[in-house]
C-alpha cells in the first residue's frame, strides 16, 4: 500500500486508519505476544459493523493481504501480518445482556471480562477461558474452554448466533435455523469464514464459586498425575481442576517460603452449593499431603482476574498444545522431566479438562472435532527478556514432540504455534475439515480469510 491507497481507505472508512508514518503506529500493530514484530500496511479500527463490510470491500478490490484482530491474544500473532491490513474490532467492544431471556450479545471486540462483569449482576455467565484480558471473538471461534467446562460445555455450546461479514462484504446472520451449515464452522472453525461483529450468548447461572490452589513439589508429578487421572473424571461436574507445572509466583496468595519453587498442581472451581464448599475443596491426601492449599468463595469474575497480572501483555510467548483422552505412565514421566527443567519463572503447562457436559455434545454438532478427548494440554514459554526467546521455544517444542506420540494427534487451535503446517491443521479438525472446507468453499472461495490456521477452500465438484 502506498499513500495514496491509504488515503482511499480513510475516505472509505469511518475509523482510523494507521499507516506505517502515521503516530501511533507502533501501538497499533502491537499485539499480546511480545515475541511477535509484524509491520502491516495498516491498521484499520472499525468502528462498526459498516465500517468492517466497507474494510472487507476495499481489501479484496485492490487485492490486498487481510488479517482480523479482536482481542489480538493470538500466540502466534496471527492478527497481525506483514504488509497485510489488519481489521482491528477493539472498537466494536459492548456487551447487551437480556437477563429474562438469559442471553447477551457481544461486540466482536469485547473482551473475556467485558461479558463477565456485565453478566455478574445477574448471577450469569459463559464458560470461558482464565484471563480476562482474552479476546471474546479468537477464543469463541477456536471453541474456547475454561472453569466452566465440565459445567456447562464450551464456549461455543453456549453460542446461539452470530452476525458475520463475508469475503464478498456482505452481512448475514448464522444461527440454528439461518445459515446453519455456517454457525456449524464457526463453532470451532476459527476465523476461517468472515470476520464476526457480534456473538449472541446463552447464558449460564454463576455468580460466586469455590476457588482453590493446592500444590506439590515438582518431583511428585508423577504422584500427583496417577491420582489427578482418576480423581477428576469421576468427580462431580461442579468440580473443575486444571493440572499445572509451574514457578511459584512471588504474590499472594503464596508464601514467601516456597515463591520461585517449581511445583506442580491443581488450579479448582466449585459451582455447587457453597455451603459445601469445604468439604469440595478440602486439602487431597491421595498422593500425599500438599506443600501449599488454598481455598475460598469468589465472585467468578474475581477468578476470571486472578491470573490477569501474572500474564499482562508485553511478554514472550511460544505455544504448543495437545489433546489427550487419557494420561499415560509414559505422559507422566515426559511432564516429570520437563517440569522439572522449567526454563523461566513464568513458563508452564496446563491440562485443561474438556470431559463433562463438553463430551455430552454430538461429535458431528459442532466444528470442534475432540468430543472423546478428556483434556486440552498446553505447553506455552514465557518470559519478559527477548533474550530468552529462543530458549523458551525450545523447550516448548521439545516437550511437545516428547508429548505427541501421546495425544490423540491434534489441538485446541488456539493453543497451535506459528510454523506447525497445513498437516496439523487437518489434525486438528480430523474427520470434519472436509466438511469446513466445503463451506469455506461456499462462503469463502478465494480464501480472503487465511491468515488463521487456514482451512483451505474445497475445490469445487
Amino acid at each position: 500500500m502506498d499513500g495514496t491507497t491509504v488515503e482511499e481507505m480513510r475516505a472509505a472508512l469511518r475509523g482510523p486508519v494507521t499507516g506505517p508514518h502515521d503516530q501511533g503506529y507502533s501501538e497499533a500493530r502491537t499485539v499480546y505476544n511480545a515475541m511477535i514484530h509484524r509491520r502491516p500496511a495498516a491498521v484499520v479500527r472499525c468502528s462498526d459493523a459498516a465500517d468492517v463490510m466497507a474494510a472487507v470491500d476495499f481489501v479484496r478490490d485492490h487485492g490486498l493481504e487481510l488479517a482480523v484482530r479482536g482481542g489480538g491474544h493470538s500466540g502466534a500473532g496471527l492478527c497481525v501480518q506483514d504488509d497485510a491490513v489488519t481489521l482491528d474490532l477493539s472498537p466494536i467492544r459492548w456487551v447487551r445482556v437480556d437477563p429474562v431471556a438469559k442471553t447477551a450479545r457481544v461486540g466482536g471486540g469485547s473482551l473475556l471480562g467485558d461479558v463477565d462483569h456485565a453478566a455478574h449482576a445477574f448471577g450469569l455467565g459463559i464458560p470461558s477461558g482464565i484471563v480476562s484480558t482474552t479476546g471474546v471473538g479468537g477464543l469463541t471461534l477456536g471453541g474456547g474452554h475454561g472453569h466452566l467446562t465440565r459445567k456447562y460445555g464450551l464456549t461455543v455450546d453456549s453460542l446461539v448466533g452470530a452476525d458475520v461479514v463475508l469475503a464478498d462484504g456482505s452481512f448475514v446472520t448464522a444461527s440454528a435455523t439461518e445459515h446453519p451449515d455456517l454457525f456449524w464452522a464457526l463453532r470451532g472453525g476459527g476465523g476461517n469464514f468472515g470476520v464476526v461483529t457480534s456473538f449472541n450468548f446463552q447464558l449460564r447461572p454463576v455468580h460466586t464459586v469455590g476457588v482453590g490452589v493446592t500444590l506439590w513439589p515438582v518431583d511428585q508429578a508423577r504422584e500427583v498425575l496417577e491420582w489427578y487421572r482418576d480423581f477428576l473424571p469421576a468427580a462431580s461436574e461442579d468440580l473443575n481442576g486444571f493440572f499445572a507445572q509451574l514457578v511459584v509466583p512471588p504474590a499472594p496468595p503464596f508464601p514467601e517460603d516456597i515463591h520461585g519453587q517449581k511445583m506442580c498442581g491443581v488450579v479448582w472451581c466449585w459451582t455447587g452449593d457453597l455451603a459445601a464448599v469445604e468439604t469440595a475443596l478440602a486439602p487431597p491426601d491421595g498422593p500425599g499431603a500438599p506443600t501449599f492449599h488454598f481455598a475460598a468463595p469468589m465472585p467468578y469474575p474475581a477468578l476470571q482476574t486472578m491470573f490477569d497480572d501474572l500474564m499482562p501483555p508485553g511478554l514472550q510467548w511460544y505455544w504448543r498444545g495437545a489433546f489427550f483422552d487419557r494420561i499415560t505412565d509414559d505422559t507422566i514421566g515426559v511432564h516429570l522431566k520437563y517440569g522439572e527443567n522449567i526454563p523461566t519463572d513464568l513458563s508452564t503447562m496446563h491440562l485443561y479438562p474438556v470431559n463433562g457436559a463438553a463430551a455430552r455434545v454430538g461429535k458431528d454438532d459442532t466444528a470442534w472435532a475432540y468430543r472423546d478427548a478428556v483434556w486440552s494440554g498446553v505447553i506455552a514459554g514465557i518470559d519478559p527478556d527477548p533474550d530468552n526467546a529462543e530458549t523458551i521455544r525450545q523447550w516448548s517444542v521439545d516437550y511437545w514432540e516428547e508429548l505427541h506420540p501421546h495425544s490423540m494427534g491434534g489441538a485446541y487451535v488456539n493453543f497451535m504455534g506459528t510454523g506447525e503446517g497445513h498437516d496439523r491443521v487437518r489434525a486438528t479438525y480430523r474427520h470434519h475439515y472436509d466438511r469446513l472446507a466445503a463451506v469455506k468453499r461456499t462462503y469463502d472461495p478465494g480464501n480472503l480469510f487465511h491468515a488463521n490456521q487456514n482451512v483451505r477452500p474445497a475445490d469445487a465438484p
